[in-house]
């Protein structure tokens, strides 16, 4: 009897229109489209193309596939998102979709998932930046769960999982709390008083001789040393203990450098008293000296304190192409311009160019204009090589810096968006919790009025609001948006 309703419009006696004639008008959000039969059953899975056949399907077939219907004008009305919209009926004339700049790639992957159309007509150049925006919903999620963690309290963990919780989180998270941050501050002092007793102890002025007539560091600056090497080995013990995966910590970077700033310590203590029973004491010294350099490690634990050493380091990571690209340009300008240079300055009896080998080092400290004046080109064709290389070399070395600088600026925003996406998650997370509690509450009065009156308190109802980036991975519950709450 409904597919019979006069607002319907006529069926052949099969009970439907014939598809490929057939004409619909598609409202999205405002915006009225045509669409024929004939396209939408290229693709008969997703959801325009089921609009087609589901006139004979009564009212219940129609409101499953959109909000509203006007069986007059023969429209379907959609509350969803018409700029997605109008990205995704591409798929019906070009084969291929492509999302349009300034949409939320996440937003735009629900729209599709709505309309029932497959990921894989999604352009590669599009799945790339959706895959980007994915991985940065992850990392918030994961720097929000990791401040949960931080702020939970499982009391069925024992004295001691709580304990080594704690000191973990007062050594390696400075933002957790004020002695926190007290403690990171200290490192950095440490570190830099360390670095700077290494330097100052070179000074011929500040050295003393021993028995023997050799020079050795003062004392003092002896003491002040084995004072740091002391807070950097009870720091680094107590975070191994303290450390939830102690075969990960001891195998990462970081902690690896903090080893080689710590090891020549001990092991030069080990050979200062031990060594010279085993070796000549010429030896010995030879060995404490060449450990003594490894010092200069510590100074990379600066980076463990330090958010721009960190990016310049993610940077460089990112950037080995270009760098790849500036050493070839480099290797390919020396050895072109150092065989030239050898070449023509053969005919000058002073030549300074014995062989193209020992050429290599004007070619390179000329390409990089840096031009010690040690080796230099006598001949006129010599120096007009010699221009043509250092001009070569300062366009070899610029072409990469661009790329290398956005990696660096790009990586550096990105941490810093991550960071308040993150603390915005929490603060949201609070508000709806207080507000739950409010509710709560709420209910417990309504139940205790035995009149039942209404007033404004006991009839209104607390709004949860949603952040516009609410993170799935947070929650098992599904949030389907409207094309209100897009990201635009």
């Amino acid at each position: 009897k409904m597919a019979g309703d006069s607002r319907f419009p006529d069926v052949d006696t099969d009970g439907s229109e014939k598809s490929e004639e057939m004409e619909i008008v598609v409202n999205v959000g405002g915006v009225r489209q045509v669409f024929y039969g004939d396209n939408l059953n290229q693709y008969p899975e997703t959801r325009l193309a089921e609009l087609v056949n589901c006139l004979s399907g009564g009212y219940d077939s129609i409101f499953s596939l959109c909000d509203d219907y006007d069986p007059g004008k023969r429209e379907f009305y959609f509350d969803r998102d018409p700029d997605a919209f109008k990205c995704i009926i591409d798929v019906y004339y070009f084969g291929e979709i492509h999302m349009k700049k300034g949409i939320c790639p996440i937003c735009f992957k629900n729209e599709m998932e709505f309309w029932k159309v497959d990921l894989k007509f999604l352009d590669d150049c599009c799945k790339a930046h959706l895959s980007e925006k994915r991985e940065e919903l992850e990392e918030i999620a994961r720097r929000v769960q990791l401040i949960l963690d931080d702020l939970g309290v499982d009391a069925s963990e024992s004295r001691w999982k709580r304990c080594q919780k704690c000191i973990w989180k007062f050594l390696e998270k400075p933002e957790s709390s004020y002695p926190a941050r007290v403690i990171a501050v200290l490192s950095f002092l440490f570190i830099l008083i360390s670095s700077v007793v290494m330097c100052v102890g070179t000074i011929p002025d500040l050295q003393v001789v021993d028995a023997e007539g050799n020079r050795m560091e003062h004392p003092t600056l002896d003491s002040i040393e084995t004072a740091c090497i002391g807070w950097f080995t009870m720091e680094y013990v107590l975070r191994l203990i303290s450390s939830p995966n102690k075969l990960h910590f001891a195998l990462s970077f970081m902690n690896i450098v903090d080893v080689l700033a710590i090891l020549p310590f001990y092991v030069s203590l080990t050979l200062t008293h031990l060594g010279a029973k085993l070796m000549e004491l010429s030896n010995v010294q030879q060995a404490v000296q060449a450990l003594r350099i490894m010092r200069i490690a510590r100074i990379f634990k600066l980076a463990r304190h330090s958010s721009g050493l960190q990016t310049l380091t993610y940077a460089l990571k990112r950037s080995f192409k270009e760098l790849g690209l500036l050493l070839m340009y480099l290797a390919v300008g020396i050895f072109v311009f150092s065989a030239l240079g050898y070449t023509m300055e053969q005919s000058h009896p002073e030549t300074l160019f014995k062989s193209i080998p020992q050429s290599f080092w004007w070619a390179i400290i000329t390409m990089t204009t840096v031009g010690y004046g040690d080796i230099y080109p006598k001949t006129t064709l010599g120096k007009l090589n010699a221009a043509i290389s250092f001009l070569c070399g300062v366009i070899a070395i610029a072409l990469p810096i661009h790329p290398i600088i956005n990696n660096f600026v790009r990586y550096y925003n990105k941490q810093r968006v991550l960071e308040t996406a993150a603390k915005h998650e929490l603060e949201l997370m609070e508000l709806n919790s207080a507000e739950g509690k409010a509710a709560g509450s709420r209910s417990e009065l309504e139940d205790l009025s035995r009149e039942g009156k209404e007033s404004p308190f006991y009839s209104s109802r607390i709004k949860v609001s949603h952040s516009d980036t609410f993170i799935h991975l947070l929650s098992e519950e599904k949030h389907y948006r409207t094309r209100l709450q897009s990201c635009k």
